[in-house]
């Protein structure tokens, strides 16, 4: 069971809050029912350990639940509940984060609901004006956020947590990896969303209380993300790997617009291709096998790299691996299929990307976790200046 920290030094309507987090969304639906004799023990352990050292009042432990903890097979957030296999588990959690006055950390997933549900338009999920409204009895709904959140509240309401406070943990639109997944529609959400959590006009059934708290999700891309859910999953990063803002975008405080990581260092600007003078009739298995260890998900149907044919889309895999192994010559042989070149092959929105040079490691890994801390240490940063994210 992961534990994770959260630490928040800003400004926050209830005070500075600081939170422990018992797992990364134990119980998401396609985990099973593994961690759910686990959780809220866990959870209670924390809750002593932190109460032993005087912080039992200072920070709160909370458990991050997934966007499918909660559904409404109708899509009307009046029939909104907790899956069947969770019924228990849930009011067994909530029960202990309403003794210690714990808010409930949950994911919603305005793309998911978008990519799962025929009847929720993509101007729906977006926040635009001339969207379809869906009505739920004498209650409009404009937006899909607000759709997703009354239908955690009605769920709550159904086992008696009508009140508690609620976090939105986990909130964001993806920029590859499927159909609609892009940098301008997610730059069209962030500033739908923002605009709509500054309103403070809540939900129809929260009025005028919104989320306590919304973390967007996420700050960088990461390669290595299970893709269970959807390829789309690597690719929630508001920053690319190497800390290029990939849209704009501010939090509602003036002109604090997303600032690019300076003086990125990368590896040499070398490529491995397929070779089209060789016989490339095993090329597609050679692929396959990059694609195996390798991040080659913008290659999917309405990725950034779906336009480009084979060998292209060979091409691709194969640098993908190769950059991920640090550029090894070995690593672009492919049984002589490979080539080594210092054109960018790159074609219109399909990027092929060189991978980042660090005087930490030689691990293309590494080189991403090295990043990936910097650009959170300037985050908490800008927390500090009040910078809310």
């Amino acid at each position: 069971m992961s534990i994770w920290i959260f630490l928040f030094p800003g400004r926050r309507s209830k005070g500075n809050e600081r939170y422990v987090a018992v797992g990364d969304e134990p119980f998401l639906q396609s985990y099973g029912d593994q961690f759910h004799p686990f959780v809220i023990g866990a959870a209670m352990n924390i809750q002593a350990a932190l109460t032993k050292a005087n912080l039992g009042g200072e920070v709160k432990v909370v458990v991050p639940c997934s966007f499918d903890t909660f559904v409404s097979e109708s899509g009307r957030p009046s029939k909104g509940h907790f899956r069947t296999d969770l019924n228990k588990t849930m009011i067994e959690l909530l029960t202990f984060l309403s003794k210690h006055h714990s808010p409930l950390f949950v994911t919603i997933s305005p793309f998911i609901s978008f990519q799962q549900n025929k009847n929720i338009s993509l101007d729906f999920s977006l926040f635009k004006e001339n969207a379809r409204h869906h009505n739920d009895s004498h209650r409009t709904y404009k937006n899909s956020f607000d759709l997703s959140y009354d239908t955690l509240v009605s769920a709550l309401s159904k086992i008696g947590f009508p009140e508690i406070d609620i976090v939105v943990a986990r909130i964001g639109w993806p920029t590859d990896g499927a159909a609609n997944a892009t940098s301008s529609i997610a730059e069209t959400f962030m500033k739908g969303l923002i605009d709509h959590l500054h309103s403070k006009t809540g939900t129809p059934l929260r009025r005028r209380n919104p989320p306590i708290e919304t973390f967007m999700f996420s700050l960088l891309d990461e390669g290595h993300r299970s893709i269970t859910s959807g390829n789309f999953e690597r690719h929630w990063g508001v920053f690319t790997f190497d800390g290029q803002a990939k849209y704009h975008f501010n939090f509602g405080q003036g002109t604090k617009n997303l600032v690019n990581a300076q003086f990125v260092e990368y590896l040499a600007p070398k490529w491995c291709v397929v070779n089209n003078n060789k016989d490339l009739s095993n090329a597609s298995a050679s692929a396959l096998e990059a694609c195996f260890t390798s991040d080659c998900t913008a290659l999917s149907p309405g990725g950034s790299c779906s336009n480009i044919s084979w060998p292209s889309n060979i091409s691709y895999a194969f640098n993908s691996y190769y950059q991920q192994n640090d550029q090894r010559a070995d690593s672009c042989d492919f049984g002589g299929l490979g080539l080594i070149t210092t054109v960018d092959p790159s074609v219109d929105t399909c990027r092929f990307f060189v991978e980042l040079q660090t005087s930490h490691s030689t691990s293309a890994h590494e080189a991403y976790i090295f990043l990936r801390i910097i650009l959170l240490l300037a985050c908490l940063f800008l927390c500090l200046l009040g910078f809310a994210w």
